[in-house]
Formats: structure tokens, C-alpha cells, sequence
């Protein structure tokens, strides 16, 4: 009979392969795990927790911060200023259609955005800012007139801004502030305008031509007024020793036109002399 061979049984150690494989998955867990344990919120930013899909009250700020790995997201919500512009149509008070062409500046409630996310989610805007934008326009507008619109145009900007802003509040939204930037009407509307205006500029130069067809007349009455009284005071002034100086006056001036000689020709008029004048 041959020797039997003996069989051991013992397991045999790992060998240096092995060790090294089970520590770089070791060293690969705990890797993952310490990278999965923190995370970094973005400047502008605050971060949602989220626990297994359920929102938690702890808001992260800026910068770094922990979480439970493998247990915890954190979904990153921006709160700096946002703007939204539209265009939103409206009826005046006088039942005008008004396209108004306004510009929201608004930002989310830092210590909120965990009750948004929940409340609303991430397309608050579409959801929320811009129905509230067209809504309040409407409420406004139709206090006021067409031409109000335009000419109170501060006063229409502020009323928006109260009631968007307390609208906004509700969903933890904060309104900066609105800028109106154009008020649209139809053609008709328009034309209509045009129309006025131009009734009254001629009302106005109508009236100018009154006034100064008004300050002529005025002006030829007083002027005839004072020439009367002119008249009147000269023929007060006119007395018979006045007309006789005239008349002599009048006779020395033909005296030294004349040149001493006669006019061959008779039955004009010869001029009258008084002799005893010239002696």
C-alpha cells in the first residue's frame, strides 16, 4: 500500500493581496462617507434639508456645513433679487384696455425657503409671483381712468406695490420694487386723445385771438378817448385874442415871402397890404 496523504484542513491566512484589496475598500467607504457628510451652499444661496424626501426646519447658510451622509439632501434655494417682467392687460375705471408693461424686483425670505419648498416648490415664479403681478394690475387699474393712468402715475405705482407685496408675504416672498415702465391703449383710445388735443389747441388759440382782438379794441377806446379829451381841452384853449395873433401871424409870414412886385397879369386876388404897416 502506497502512504496516504494527509489533508489539512486549517483555512489558510489571507494573503498580502487580499489585506490590500479589503483596505482600499475600507479607505473607499469611508472616503465616500466623509465626502457625503458635507456640503457647500453656494453665495446667494440657503439650503433645504430633506430627511428621507421630508423637509426638515433647519436651513443651512452660506459656506460649509454637515448632513448625515446617505440620509440627508440638501436642495439649494437662491435668495438674491430676481426680476420679473411682463406684460398684463387690464380695463380702466372708464372700461379702456390697458396693456401695462411693469418690471417686479422681489427675493425669497431667507429664513423661509424651507416652508416655500414646501408649500410651493421650485416654480414659485410661474405658480405664484406672476399671477400675483397680473392680479393686483387689474385690482389697481380699474380704480382709475385711462388718462389717471398716466398722470398719476406715482400714485398707481405705489398702490401696485402695497398690494403685491402683502400678496407676496404669504408665500414668503419679499417685494424690493416695481417699475411701471409703459402704459399702452388701443387706437381707438389713441385717436381719440389725438382728437382732444387738437380741440384743445384750437380752443386755445381761439380764445387767445379773443383776447387780443378784446385788448385792440380796449386799446382804440382809450386811444379815442384821449384824443376827444385832446380836442376838448384844445378848444377850450381857443380864445379871440388867440385867433387874432394867428391872423397876424399868418400876414407877416406873407409879407416876407412877397417880393415887392406885382402881377402882370390882373383879376387875381392882389395881396392885401396895410400901408401903414410898411411905413
Amino acid at each position: 500500500m502506497g502512504e496516504e496523504k494527509i489533508i489539512d484542513m486549517k483555512p489558510k491566512s489571507p494573503t498580502n493581496m487580499g489585506r490590500m484589496v479589503t483596505f482600499l475598500i475600507i479607505l473607499g467607504l469611508i472616503v465616500i462617507t466623509a465626502l457625503n457628510s458635507f456640503v457647500i451652499v453656494e453665495a446667494g444661496h440657503r439650503g433645504v434639508v430633506l430627511q428621507f424626501g421630508a423637509v426638515q426646519d433647519a436651513i443651512m447658510d452660506e459656506g460649509l456645513n454637515f448632513k448625515i451622509p446617505f440620509i440627508q439632501q440638501v436642495d439649494q434655494t437662491e435668495v438674491r433679487v430676481k426680476i420679473s417682467q411682463s406684460e398684463q392687460t387690464a380695463a380702466s375705471r372708464d372700461l379702456q384696455i390697458v396693456t401695462t408693461t411693469v418690471a417686479v424686483n422681489f427675493h425669497l425670505n431667507p429664513n423661509a425657503v424651507n416652508k416655500l419648498y414646501q408649500d410651493v416648490g421650485k416654480d414659485y415664479q410661474d405658480r405664484i409671483v406672476d399671477p400675483a403681478i397680473g392680479e393686483t394690475l387689474k385690482a389697481v387699474t380699474a380704480i382709475y381712468t385711462a388718462e389717471e393712468l398716466v398722470s398719476k402715475r406715482p400714485e398707481v405705482s405705489a398702490k401696485v406695490k402695497e398690494l403685491l407685496s402683502k400678496k407676496l408675504s404669504t408665500y414668503y416672498m419679499q417685494l424690493d420694487e416695481i417699475n411701471i415702465t409703459e402704459f399702452k391703449f388701443s387706437q381707438e383710445y389713441n385717436n381719440a386723445i389725438e382728437q382732444k388735443q387738437i380741440a384743445e389747441q384750437q380752443a386755445l388759440k381761439a380764445n387767445l385771438d379773443l383776447q387780443r382782438i378784446e385788448i385792440e379794441a380796449k386799446q382804440k377806446i382809450e386811444q379815442a378817448k384821449a384824443e376827444a379829451e385832446s380836442l376838448r381841452l384844445q378848444k377850450q384853449e381857443v380864445t379871440p385874442e388867440l385867433i387874432e395873433l394867428r391872423k397876424i401871424e399868418a400876414q407877416i409870414k406873407a409879407i416876407e415871402k412877397w417880393d415887392g412886385s406885382l402881377p402882370n397879369v390882373t383879376g387875381g386876388a392882389v395881396p392885401f397890404i396895410d400901408v401903414n404897416d410898411i411905413q
